[in-house]
């Protein structure tokens, strides 16, 4: 076990490589150059200031994403539960938009984006549990309700925007997802909130190891079902809500990685549950340098003085892959 997180994490240096380099402007000689302590002022804040930040804060967008997933994955006993399809990422999406457009926070306020999208992200998961209704720990059902869930908050999402053009214009670009502008404040706060229910997550590994169970083999051995489920909830919730805040909603990270991290780790959660978050930062980060690339060798292909290729659009496009090979290797999985 020790040797898979010591490759995932050689894994995880190689993306962050990979990203530094990836980027416009810069030569892989004058990144390390200016890792050394060279370079001109200009390539020191282009390096220092930009790029360093937006790769600390893809790996904890990341990681908090990959935990949330595995969280809702064993809470609800459902392999197709994640924050895109539960509720949580739509409706942290609406949450931070509906404040910025009625002018009570703004983007340039990192914080009061992350309690407008946790606010968000509570009310969406609150709609799906009550429109589950008993059918919620079935898994088909579940997936079904959330999409018209987050069909609903999409919509809704979309009608703010309309209301509120000037001021959320360039928003939509967030509303894919991108680590694009990111500076250090962000990653100051997202640090914090990722490290603090993160832990709390992993506190709650042993009670979601009876949940992953069963609720009938939980309450046998004297566990409070609901109010374990409704613990773990709330740190997949805020988990879920720090990274939306941080990066926007990036598609099929928290629905896959939980996933990759129970093939490669098992099911031991106070094990998978720290994989889990290695694996997610491997996947955003590594994710994040393909798209830079991307936009790098597109802009010259389409003769394009600037092109950027959000993150976001590359995780929704390759997770929508995964999730039918997924879904075809293993249509009946249920925990």
């Amino acid at each position: 076990m020790s040797r898979r997180f010591t490759v995932l994490a050689a894994l995880a240096v190689l993306c962050a490589g990979a990203e530094l380099v990836a980027g416009r402007g810069m030569s892989p000689a004058v990144v390390w150059d200016v890792l050394g302590g060279g370079g001109d002022t200009t390539e020191q804040h282009i390096l220092l200031q930009l790029r360093l930040p937006r790769l600390l804060v893809a790996l904890g967008a990341g990681a908090c994403l990959g935990v949330a997933g595995l969280v809702l994955q064993s809470a609800l006993r459902n392999p197709l539960a994640g924050p895109e399809v539960t509720g949580v990422t739509p409706g942290a999406v609406l949450g931070a938009v509906s404040a910025t457009g009625l002018g009570l926070a703004g983007w340039e306020s990192p914080l009061a984006v992350v309690v407008a999208a946790c606010v968000g992200g509570c009310a969406g998961a609150a709609l799906l549990w009550l429109l589950a209704g008993r059918g919620r720990s079935d898994p088909a059902q579940t997936a079904v309700h959330g999409v018209l869930v987050s069909a609903v908050l999409g919509g809704l999402t979309a009608m703010v925007l309309l209301v509120a053009p000037g001021e959320l214009g360039s928003v939509v670009q967030w509303l894919v997802g991108t680590t694009e502008g990111r500076v250090w404040q962000h990653w100051h706060l997202l640090w914090p909130w990722a490290l603090a229910w993160g832990a709390g997550a992993w506190l709650l590994a042993g009670p979601l190891t009876l949940l992953r169970c069963g609720d009938d083999t939980a309450l046998t051995v004297g566990l409070s079902v609901r109010r374990a489920r409704t613990l773990a909830l709330l740190c997949a919730v805020a988990l879920t809500a720090g990274a939306v805040a941080a990066v926007g909603a990036l598609g099929f990270v928290g629905l896959l990685v939980p996933h990759l991290a129970v093939a490669v780790f098992g099911a031991d959660l106070r094990v998978t549950l720290p994989g889990a978050a290695l694996v997610g930062a491997v996947v955003v980060c590594g994710a994040d340098a393909a798209a830079q690339l991307s936009s790098r060798l597109l802009a010259v292909a389409l003769d394009s003085g600037r092109f950027t290729l959000p993150v976001g659009a590359l995780t929704a496009c390759l997770g929508a892959a995964l999730l039918l090979v997924v879904v075809r290797r293993a249509p009946n999985r249920t925990f």
